[in-house]
């Protein structure tokens, strides 16, 4: 059986991506081309934080209106960042979250649980999560969209600061209402898949998105692409990813007052398409994670893997990938090989807040019975 409470803590655990580095200026761009002594010179100079401990929980947790007078909907202005999560998008349209789409891990924290009742561990856990692979460590910042100047310089590669829509990191193959990375664009709203979202509603749901939805809807997704996308991959972290995504609508964007666990298809369309809360829109009676990603499993269970040599319907399993039995070796292929991976010989300021971040990324999942890593050492 699955373990509700290790997926719900792993829906955006990061893996390592190859993504080219761009040379630019002190300003922007990676510093890649910097030897360590240039890249010392610098840190001094730019706006250094000092990562504050992560939010508490909500001191009052139950539904309540978040559509309201000091959260009206505001479209993006031009420059402001949107990205592939209509969750996100919705709390930086409302002002939950800075409307430029950059925010602290604190914000993101704070917005989730304050805008849609996110349980708090998972929170923390998933933030962090995402903020050591794709923001910046040393200003403290996290683009929910593309990447952005507004993040600061970058560190030195292999360090990615891509921002939420790199490839197979935030964002994965076979999602629900947004492309596979290898058709083009990954990150903006897809009404042909919205109208498949719509179809097996009205099919399995009788014209709502409820979890029995949800297990039809992803075992198409990932049939579609399987057949269509030579380069699919649906390994740890998509894997579970996908399988929380699914649910999460479900979870969040039904108005917490209902006592029935169903979306309709006008607020559907208002969070996915437009990024907008329905009108006197409440958050989720309790705070919620991925509750009923075992019903959408169970109902086409498929293991981990890929279709090789860029091929389609050449689906080949990976025993090597963490499966819904396997969270722990998440967690420490994540830290050891991930973020090693990425930042291989942190000194100061960076290696200060790296260690910080993995802390609080740990917190989230402390009592998961995994043993804490520490490739940095302590502070």
């Amino acid at each position: 059986m699955i373990s509700i409470s290790f997926v719900s803590l792993t829906v955006l655990l990061l893996n390592l991506v190859s993504v080219s580095p761009t040379l630019a200026s002190p300003q922007y761009g990676s510093l890649a081309g910097l030897s360590a002594r240039e890249w010392n010179e610098l840190i001094p100079r730019l706006n250094q934080v000092d990562p504050p401990n992560p939010p508490g929980p909500l001191e009052y947790n139950g539904t309540k209106l978040v559509h309201d007078r000091a959260h009206p909907f505001k479209a993006p202005r031009e420059g402001d960042i949107r990205g592939p999560c209509p969750g996100l998008n919705t709390l930086a349209n409302h002002g939950y979250l800075p409307h430029n789409g950059v925010a602290t891990p604190s914000q993101i924290i704070n917005a989730v649980q304050e805008g849609f009742n996110m349980e708090h561990g998972t929170a923390v856990f998933l933030t962090h999560a995402a903020h050591i692979v794709d923001g910046n460590l040393v200003t403290d910042l996290l683009s929910i969209g593309e990447k952005t100047k507004n993040t600061g310089p970058d560190p030195p590669a292999p360090a990615i600061v891509g921002g939420l829509n790199t490839h197979a990191v935030f964002e994965g193959d076979a999602s629900m209402t947004r492309a596979d990375f290898f058709f083009g664009d990954n990150h903006s709203f897809n009404q042909t898949l919205f109208d498949q979202f719509v179809d097996f509603s009205n099919r399995y749901g009788e014209g709502f998105y409820n979890y029995t939805v949800a297990a039809e809807l992803r075992f198409q997704r990932i049939q579609e692409s399987i057949a269509t996308n030579p380069q699919f991959s649906f390994i740890a972290p998509r894997y579970f990813t996908a399988y929380a995504e699914s649910v999460f609508p479900v979870n969040f964007f039904v108005d917490g007052r209902s006592t029935e666990r169903k979306l309709d298809m006008e607020t559907a369309t208002l969070f996915f398409r437009d990024s907008k809360y329905p009108t006197d829109f409440h958050r989720a009676a309790q705070p919620s994670g991925a509750e009923g990603v075992e019903v959408v499993f169970m109902a086409h269970p498929i293991a981990p893997g890929r279709n090789l040599d860029n091929k389609v319907n050449n689906y080949v399993l990976d025993p090597t990938s963490a499966d819904f039995n396997t969270f722990c070796l998440l967690y420490t292929n994540f830290v050891n090989q991930t973020i090693r991976g990425l930042y291989p010989n942190p000194t100061g300021i960076l290696r200060r807040n790296l260690i910080k971040n993995l802390g609080f990324f740990y917190s989230g999942i402390a009592d998961a019975g995994c043993e804490e890593q520490f490739p940095y050492g302590r502070l």
